[in-house]
């Protein structure tokens, strides 16, 4: 999608608030088709993490088999500290793509696959789209996390894969923000895409106004826009 802002503008100030307050989200909240972790550990040590770091999760996750998840905004290496123990602590499973190559070996491929790592071929131009598309078609539960931002630096525009994606596997798309201000991993409302992508995509940006990354100017220029048109 092409930007109609040619510049970038001023990162979201630190003082912006979230528009509600989100109900804590326990792994007892979510529904059956949900994905799962299963383990009974594991959980328990997330939780213990996140009050160790003084995050929490909240919100409300649709009870769905499948779902395509975006993880914003995205702009440093410690966003995995926080959204990974939030994960656990629920007992969310979602899984990311990761090169194929990578399961090669036996011992390796059972950690990634523990993880959540699906193996993908991205030698040919157009297959990632299709083999995403193609995991959603077998009917398992799935819900497969991307970030749309594609980079932890500035961005102009988002890459809008994530939405394609969607449409052809025929699933909802469930934006999760990272907040830094009030430490929270914050799944918002599912948006169902209508094959629109300029209507569908405003609906999205929209759920992350007042949400606050780890480094401000970082901040991809959708969420900027979304948060100075609020001002």
């Amino acid at each position: 999608m092409t930007s109609k802002f040619s510049r970038r503008s001023k990162p979201i100030a630190a003082s912006s608030t979230r528009s509600k307050i989100l109900p804590k989200l326990s792994r007892k909240d979510l529904g059956d088709l949900i994905p799962r972790r299963g383990g009974a550990i594991t959980p328990v040590i997330g939780e213990r993490l996140l009050k160790v770091l003084g995050w929490r999760t909240v919100g409300d996750i649709p009870n769905v088999s499948q779902a395509v998840v975006l993880a914003l905004p995205h702009t440093s290496y410690l966003d995995g500290l926080y959204a990974l123990p939030g994960l656990f602590a629920i007992d969310l499973k979602v899984s990311i793509m990761g090169k194929h190559t990578l399961f090669k070996v036996p011992v390796l491929a059972q950690l990634l696959r523990w993880m959540g790592i699906i193996p993908i071929n991205r030698g040919n131009k157009g297959s990632v789209l299709q083999a995403s598309i193609a995991k959603f078609k077998t009917g398992k539960p799935l819900f497969l996390g991307l970030s749309p931002e594609g980079t932890r630096d500035y961005r102009k525009e988002w890459k809008t894969g994530f939405y394609y994606l969607a449409v052809g596997a025929g699933v909802p798309i469930l934006p999760v923000a990272l907040d830094y201000k009030t430490k929270e991993i914050r799944f918002l409302s599912a948006v169902y895409p209508t094959g629109d992508i300029e209507a569908d995509l405003p609906k999205i940006y929209a759920q992350y106004k007042g949400v606050l990354p780890k480094y401000p100017e970082r901040l991809s220029q959708p969420l900027q826009d979304v948060n100075q048109s609020a001002d």
